[in-house]
């Protein structure tokens, strides 16, 4: 069987892209690696649902240590307008990593199932990185799954959520601007 490193944002969008990627005859793990997730509580609650989802779904959940908040600024500051693509390129870069260094088929992220992600930017650089590090980047559109991949977490009672993750998006969900 085809082993797939799938990196985990959240819980609510980890539960249903687990699910897809066993349905396709991979064996599913999953990495937390996200030093954009601010403030550091935030980031702590995320990963304890994340944690409390793989027990329930018999997911091995690798951990990196640490908390990369710095990587991740001198990765974005200065390109605000284009944090994203910065974000998803050190994000996955270390998904590409991890999963070639452990002996991984191929790797893919849960961002794959929100509405709110640029796909083609995940696309782009994860079909970069697949080429740059010799593995295979999985791609799927799961956006029509999003819906049921947070109804499959509600009974869980997991942490939710209320933006993407960085200051930035904080910033923009709830002063209501966009960054330009």
């Amino acid at each position: 069987m085809k082993k797939v490193l799938l990196h985990s944002c959240c819980a609510h969008c980890a539960a249903y892209t687990v699910s897809h990627w066993r349905q396709q005859g991979y064996e599913v793990s999953a990495l937390w690696y996200n030093p954009n997730i601010h403030p550091y509580m935030e980031h702590q609650h995320r990963l304890e649902a994340m944690q409390t989802l793989a027990q329930e779904m018999s997911l091995p959940l690798i951990t990196t240590s640490g908390y990369d908040i710095i990587d991740y600024f001198r990765q974005v500051v200065g390109h605000e307008s284009e944090r994203c693509r910065y974000c998803f390129r050190l994000r996955l870069s270390k998904t590409a990593e991890t999963a070639k260094a452990m002996g991984f088929d191929a790797f893919t992220t849960t961002l794959l199932i929100s509405p709110h992600q640029k796909h083609d930017l995940l696309q782009e650089i994860g079909n970069e990185l697949a080429g740059e590090r010799g593995i295979d980047f999985l791609y799927a559109d799961l956006r029509k799954r999003y819906s049921d991949s947070r109804r499959m977490t509600k009974p869980l009672n997991l942490h939710r959520q209320q933006y993407c993750g960085c200051v930035y998006s904080e910033w923009e969900r709830y002063a209501n601007i966009t960054i330009k």
